[in-house]
């Protein structure tokens, strides 16, 4: 081979060298200037763990300040089923190591089965479940053993501390802390707050590195919110309406206290309330507010309306005067009959609302059209939602006047043929005893935010359903029931005038038939200054026993109960009333 072809083989392989150097060059070139933010970035990124930091869930406080749900700090604990496999411990004399070793330790701080537990701790998981909601103070004894693989989750628990006082109102909360029923639901986004974030970096085994990025976004709590509830007379409205449930063995009960002048709702007491603590204890048609959520023929309250209206359109005065059968028979046919047998009497308008006679309030009812008392009755609020603050509330049943057949247009005079909520219901007395401004209940004053800053509610201005003098006749007639000569008269309390109206409805049993009743009252206390109004319903007691006997006393012991604790003095003027029978 001549020297040129050596020099010429020489040089290709120099070539050949020399590209591959450029190559390779240029590779790294491209993958330390271009590609090494990127790789160094993803390499970072790898070893980022991205956790979510929960919020405290807002207080829900009474109208006080009192806390009626509040949330406590959390941590369930998990596993982190490689790394545990690490763990070596001395158990009984003899070395145990992995998921044997940490049960053994773990089981009696969690309070779990050795076995069940040590299964849990075995798999290829980074993150399982072995326990929930352990105290700080837990916390800290499972973290002194220094097991690896062993890691908190931060979390909160829901608490009630007044047990089930206004737990209807409230409603509860499930697993994941969400709001499933009451306030909780409702006020759902203003309660949960807005979670936080944490990023780690962490080593190869898992564990976070000391120098390495650390980043955390502080959760948000949630907002306060102020309800209008009065702890106390919630709690002794829930009484009363258990004591009188069991004693007349009613199938459910309710009462709502409200505030006159505003419409703020001191109390809403159901019969056999759900606990929020334990809410699946209570079958689940206990757990809602049937205050709100039930709808029911409010009998012979239902003339309250239609005697407020009569009065108002100048259809008759408190003292007009009607000859009064115990039964009546319309001219298009249609025959009502009173509660109680008596001889055709001559009664005022003050008079039939006091004994609660049907014939005299379907002849009242007639002077005015049909039209004219329906329009009362919406003003008044029936037939549509108070918007009250608690989920499934029911509108009622309020026909059109075309839809009212030859009967229901009479049957709708005193309460039968329509149906409302007890919160309904309540506000119409309310109503009356406000000098004739209806006011919707409400529940929430408002929220305070985590800034501090509160937030009221936005409320709907009052509307002026029947003048003054109108509400104020109308007082005074309901003051003619609870006396002597009144369907009320267990009403009564020493020392304050009282005023309200009983009444009793038919409600059909399984088989149709009207065999049922539902007794109710709704008032106002105290009958000279109205401050607040009660309503009380009681559905189908075992006894057909009529609402004067049912819940007129529980009328007259909540209403003394409220007049004590708000401080309200005792009445110094006496009753002025209109007189019930012709002169």
């Amino acid at each position: 081979m001549s020297g040129r072809t050596l020099v010429r083989r020489h040089n290709a392989v120099l070539a050949v060298v020399l590209a591959i150097v450029i190559v390779f060059a240029g590779r790294l070139v491209y993958v330390q200037a271009l590609e090494g933010p990127r790789l160094a970035e993803d390499a970072l990124n790898s070893r980022l763990s991205h956790s979510t930091i929960q919020a405290m869930r807002g207080d829900i406080l009474d109208a006080n300040g009192e806390v009626l749900a509040t949330s406590v700090q959390r941590y369930n604990v998990g596993v982190n089923q490689l790394k545990v496999r690490e763990f070596t411990a001395e158990i009984d004399g003899e070395e145990k190591e992995g998921a044997v070793a940490a049960a053994a330790l773990l089981a009696p701080l969690l309070d779990r089965d050795p076995a069940e537990l040590g299964a849990d701790m075995v798999g290829d998981s980074t993150f399982a479940y072995i326990a929930r909601g352990l105290t700080p103070e837990e916390w800290r004894e499972v973290q002194a053993l220094r097991i690896p693989g062993i890691e908190p989750e931060q979390t909160s628990e829901r608490l009630y501390p007044n047990g089930n006082t206004a737990g209807n109102v409230l409603g509860y909360v499930g697993r994941d802390n969400e709001g499933l029923a009451g306030l909780e639901l409702s006020f759902e986004e203003q309660l949960r707050g807005v979670p936080g974030s944490s990023v780690v970096e962490i080593g190869r085994t898992g564990q976070s590195i000391p120098t390495g990025l650390r980043e955390t976004v502080p959760a948000e709590p949630g907002d306060t919110v102020h309800t209008t509830i009065d702890r106390d007379v919630q709690f002794r409205a829930q009484q009363i309406i258990d004591e009188t449930n069991d004693t007349f063995k009613a199938a459910w009960s309710a009462m709502v206290v409200q505030e006159i002048s505003t419409g703020r709702v001191l109390a809403i007491a159901d019969s056999d309330a759900v606990d929020p603590n334990d809410y699946q204890a209570s079958p689940p048609e206990n757990r809602g507010s049937r205050a709100v959520q039930a709808a029911y023929e409010n009998g012979s309250t239902g003339k309250l309306p239609t005697f407020a209206a009569a009065i108002d359109t100048g259809a008759v005065t408190p003292t007009t005067t009607f000859s009064t059968p115990d039964r009546f028979t319309t001219p298009s046919g249609q025959t009502f009959s009173d509660a109680d047998p008596h001889a055709t009497e001559e009664m005022t308008v003050a008079g039939i609302l006091a004994t609660s006679s049907n014939t005299g309030t379907v002849m009242i009812g007639d002077r005015m059209s049909d039209e004219e008392r329906y329009e009362y009755f919406r003003a008044f609020g029936m037939g549509e939602r108070t918007g009250i603050e608690l989920p499934g509330e029911t509108p009622g049943i309020l026909a059109a006047p075309e839809a009212w057949d030859g009967r229901q247009r009479y049957t709708t005079m005193f309460g039968q043929g329509l149906a409302v909520n007890l919160v309904q219901n309540t506000a119409i007395a309310a109503a009356l005893g406000n000098d004739g401004v209806y006011h919707a209940p409400r529940l929430v004053d408002g929220t305070t935010d985590a800034t501090g800053r509160f937030h009221a509610a936005e409320l709907p201005e009052g509307r002026q359903v029947v003048s003054e003098e109108t509400a104020a006749q109308m007082v005074t007639m309901m003051e003619g029931v609870v006396t002597q000569e009144g369907t009320g008269v267990l009403g009564q309390l020493d020392g304050y005038r009282l005023a309200g109206k009983t009444g009793t409805a038919q409600v059909p049993d399984e088989n149709g038939n009207l065999t049922r009743t539902v007794a109710n009252f709704v008032g106002v206390a105290p009958a000279d200054d109205p401050q607040f109004a009660v309503g009380i319903v009681v559905y189908h007691p075992r006894h057909q026993v009529p609402s004067s006997i049912i819940a007129a006393p529980a009328f007259k012991d909540i209403a003394g109960y409220t007049l004590q604790h708000l401080g309200i003095p005792p009445s110094t003027t006496p009753a002025s009333l209109f007189p019930m029978r012709a002169e």
